[in-house]
C-alpha cells in the first residue's frame, strides 16, 4: 500500500501511473497495490478514471489511516517545512505482517526498486 499526498499533482500521478504500468508485475510476486490520500472518494474516482488506474484508491479525508501508519509528520516541499502526509510504501505480507516501510519516497525510481527489491 502506498500514501500519497494528493492526487493530480505531479510527483503522486508519476508514482500513480508508475505503480499502474507496473502493476502485473507486483502480481507475479503475489502483491496487489492499494492507494491511499486524503482526497475525497470523488476526487479519486476522477483521478482513477483519467489515468487508467485499477487499483483501488481510498480516502482518508482525516489522515487518520496515515498516521497510524506513520505516513504523516514534517516535510519539506519547496523549501517550506510544515507537518502533513509523507509519501510512503508498505508492503504487507498476506497475514499482514510489514515486510518493508520506505518512508519520505523519492518518485523516480521507487516502484523499480521495490519491484528489485520484492524479486529478492
Amino acid at each position: 500500500m502506498y500514501f500519497y499526498p494528493k492526487a493530480f499533482t505531479p510527483g503522486c500521478t508519476t508514482e500513480a501511473c508508475d505503480f499502474r504500468d507496473n502493476e502485473s508485475r507486483f502480481a507475479e510476486h503475489g502483491y496487489r497495490i492499494l492507494g491511499i490520500s486524503a482526497d475525497s472518494p470523488e476526487t479519486l474516482r476522477d483521478f482513477a478514471r483519467e489515468h487508467d488506474l485499477s487499483f483501488p484508491l481510498l480516502s482518508d479525508p482525516g489522515s487518520e489511516t496515515a498516521q497510524a501508519w506513520g505516513a504523516w509528520g514534517e516535510r519539506t516541499i519547496n523549501g517550506e517545512t510544515s507537518i502533513g502526509p509523507v509519501r510512503t510504501t508498505i508492503v504487507l505480507e498476506e497475514d499482514g505482517t510489514v515486510l518493508s516501510a520506505d518512508y519520505g519516497v523519492v518518485v523516480p525510481d521507487h516502484v523499480a526498486g521495490l519491484i528489485g527489491a520484492l524479486g529478492s
